[in-house]
């Protein structure tokens, strides 16, 4: 699950339609109703991915692929209730918010401010509260709120009888998650389709969760999600429908692509389209298998390379079918596909990024400067575009 950055919120909400209705954005989020859930990991999995399906009727919004949807969460209420219980706080408690506007305490916990997630800033401000404060370096703080939450630092600074208004003054609004949009508006205008992962896991000697992930693991079908549309302009499919293009998206990072080969199904494009996927488990993890395997029958898709890491004793990922099928790929890079990158940037990207470069320097006889030097272009052509987190 994605919280906007800074350099992700240059794309925008998107507008009303020539249908007149009000704008929804950030500020004005639109109550979308959850159609239907459905896992699509299988059993014994040891992840758990939910496909939803969104209505957007009645919202004026539009989107393009490409885009994502920017999605608010409620906070787990056994978290919001075991921290009033930890600091001796009333659930009932008024909590005047910006706008002087009086909210019930438990509420503002729910609904409107992050508590599953710490920021080095926070410890500090925090500390000011406690006769406990956490000090060091910039580099102890960062290591110190990894996987830890509120109700962590309630215990670690002691707060337990500190006025709920203060603490709640010291949190940030609670932030929209982003998530890749997996259908084409020319298909279904009216919906929008999502894969999401379920974050769950231990740490600090408790079990915990992604706030978002799990939020939306528990919608039902009927029930509201507050959304916008979130633009993402620097991540479009070519706008020729013939352009070769290549497509990098490991695990729930493959959503995008469903919209984008949806998107050329849809236009009765006539280029030819290459997707890697990888994920863990062929058997239980190869998300939109069907999806997949319809468009290599229809011409929709042309080629598609997937490689399941922990099938083998020999781990393979993404970049390594990319090195393996490098002259290939870089015969189509030549020819002017268009690349796409989308997933876990800390890892994944990274790999990907060097193996291009090892396959730029193999097959173009370049050196490993000139092979930056080749991306580099390609990046400013708009024909290498990566949408990581």
């Amino acid at each position: 699950e994605r919280v906007p950055a800074v350099a992700r919120s240059a794309g925008e909400p998107s507008g009303a339609t020539s249908t007149g209705h009000a704008r929804h954005g950030r500020q004005n989020p639109f109550p979308a109703q959850v159609l239907e859930q459905i896992p699509i990991t299988g059993r014994g999995s040891e992840t758990d991915v939910r496909h939803l399906e969104i209505s957007l009727a009645g919202s004026g919004m539009t989107f393009r692929a490409g885009d994502s949807l920017a999605v608010y969460p409620r906070n787990d209420a056994r978290l919001v209730d075991a921290l009033i219980a930890r600091m001796h706080w009333h659930p009932e408690t008024p909590i005047v918010r910006a706008g002087g506007e009086a909210v019930c305490l438990r509420q503002v916990l729910l609904e409107q401010v992050e508590i599953t997630r710490l920021t080095p800033d926070l410890v500090r401000r925090a500390g000011s509260l406690s006769r406990r404060p956490i000090g060091g370096s910039p580099e102890t703080l960062k290591a110190y709120v990894e996987g830890r939450d509120l109700l962590d630092l309630a215990h670690d600074l002691s707060l337990e009888g500190v006025p709920a208004a203060e603490v709640v003054g010291l949190l940030r609004r609670m932030p929209a998650r982003l998530y890749s949009i997996a259908n084409s508006s020319r298909a279904a205008p009216e919906e929008v389709h999502l894969a999401a992962k379920v974050v769950r896991y231990r740490g600090q000697e408790r079990e915990r969760e992604g706030v978002c992930s799990t939020y939306l693991s528990r919608r039902a079908a009927g029930e509201t999600l507050s959304v916008y549309v979130n633009g993402n302009p620097r991540f479009r499919p070519p706008e020729d429908p013939d352009a070769p293009l290549i497509m990098v998206g490991p695990g729930t990072g493959v959503a995008p692509f469903r919209a984008f080969l949806e998107e050329r199904e849809e236009m009765g494009a006539g280029g030819p389209s290459w997707l890697f996927f990888g994920a863990r488990h062929f058997r239980t993890d190869f998300l939109y298998q069907t999806d997949w395997q319809r468009w290599l029958r229809e011409g929709v898709l042309t080629r598609m390379d997937v490689a399941f890491s922990r099938d083998s004793a020999q781990r393979t990922y993404v970049q390594d079918r990319m090195r393996e099928r490098g002259a290939d790929l870089f015969d189509w890079l030549e020819a002017g596909a268009y690349l796409y990158v989308c997933g876990d940037a800390l890892r994944m990207a990274r790999g990907v990024d060097a193996a291009l470069v090892d396959i730029i320097v193999e097959n173009g006889r370049r050196t490993t400067e000139e092979a930056r030097d080749f991306l580099e272009r390609l990046r400013s052509e708009g024909r290498y575009l990566r949408d990581v987190y």
